[in-house]
């Protein structure tokens, strides 16, 4: 019987013993998952220029626009370009009953060489008492009409030449030769469009921050991966009462006519740079009542809590103002199973992009 006890007794012991070191491990294995390392995705901060920008919207506009118009009744004699001719300034376009005017103008100048005859004439005779003063006045009012309307078709004369007001590139035409046209209808249009203008209205909280020169970023939906960069050259000094809002105009290199007037523009007026900032991925963050942390990575592959200010934001990246230096490690992804001093296996961000 006391050999059974004994038995018992040393058996007792030695499941506690077993019970004790496997409380122990399960304690370790708790902190350490087993005592395997855990799976995060990481990113090596680095430094980096970037910018603080206020997304607009806003519309392409010509450097220089213009509808040409007849300034007189007429026939259309001549056209001068083809529908989207580039032309300099003072190119003649149209030619509008030349012929008619160039007559009209000859018996003008006529009736005014006779009318100039005539009251030198008179002005002698008066002096003779030969004619009246009120022959001689009237002498000098024929004169007058004859001088007026030489002035007059010579008016004509040149409104009948319509000429390129600007270099730019010729709009399509509304008329054909031969045809009758009244003052007033359209014939062509013509543009310049190297540089574009881009017209948008800026929030009125956001003036403060707007100033001449300044850049913008912008683009299309025609070429929707190509960005276009311009200069502010315009704000207006009032503000829209009802948007409360300003205009605000920018210049935008258009050398090879990529950009069209009326096209809708998606801007980035670039407000604030900052030069070599230190950046990490937004996904890094981990958010605490008003505290922000990350956690980073050690020699020994260790995390470690940290607290951090951030800055700018901007396409899923943030600015680290403090708490973080350049190429220190940080965890993006994984964060759930984290805790100081936890032993992590890393895969960078940058290689799992690649894939």
């Amino acid at each position: 019987m006391t050999k059974i006890l004994s038995g018992f007794l040393a058996l007792f012991f030695l499941l506690s013993s077993l019970l004790f070191n496997t409380g122990c491990k399960n304690k370790e294995s708790g902190r350490h998952y087993g005592g395997m390392t855990v799976n995060v995705i990481a990113y090596k901060s680095r430094r980096q220029h970037i910018s603080e920008k206020i997304s607009l919207v806003g519309n392409m506009a010509a450097n220089e626009y213009v509808k040409i118009q007849s300034e007189i009744d007429g026939i259309v004699e001549s056209i001068g370009f083809e529908e989207g001719q580039n032309v300099k300034k003072g190119r003649v376009l149209f030619r509008v009953d030349e012929k008619k005017l160039k007559a009209s103008l000859a018996q003008a100048q006529a009736n005014l060489k006779l009318s100039q005859a005539s009251t030198a004439r008179y002005k002698a005779l008066i002096e003779s008492r030969v004619v009246s003063r009120q022959e001689y006045e009237q002498a000098i009012a024929t004169l007058e009409v004859h001088d007026a309307t030489v002035k007059l078709t010579e008016a004509q004369l040149n409104d009948a030449t319509i000429v390129a007001p600007f270099d730019g590139v010729m709009g399509a035409r509304s008329v054909s030769e031969g045809q009758f046209v009244t003052k007033g209808t359209s014939l062509t249009s013509i543009i310049n469009q190297n540089p574009m203008k881009a017209e948008f209205n800026v929030p009125e909280r956001y003036l403060s921050r707007v100033n001449l020169g300044q850049e913008i970023e912008i683009t299309v939906a025609a070429y929707p991966e190509k960005i276009f960069t311009g200069k502010v050259f315009f704000v207006d000094p009032q503000i829209d009462e009802l948007t409360r809002s300003a205009l605000v105009k920018a210049r935008v290199p258009n050398p090879d006519g990529t950009l069209r007037r009326g096209m809708f523009a998606n801007l980035n007026l670039i407000v604030d740079i900052q030069n070599n900032a230190i950046i990490i991925p937004e996904t890094a963050m981990m958010l605490k009542g008003d505290e922000v942390s990350v956690f980073t990575v050690d020699n020994e592959e260790k995390v470690h809590l940290k607290k951090i200010e951030v800055g700018l934001r901007f396409d899923g990246m943030i600015q680290i103002l403090s708490g973080l230096r350049e190429a220190e490690v940080v965890v993006t992804e994984g964060h759930q199973k984290l805790h100081e001093g936890v032993k992590v296996t890393m895969k960078f961000q940058e290689e799992t992009e690649k894939r």
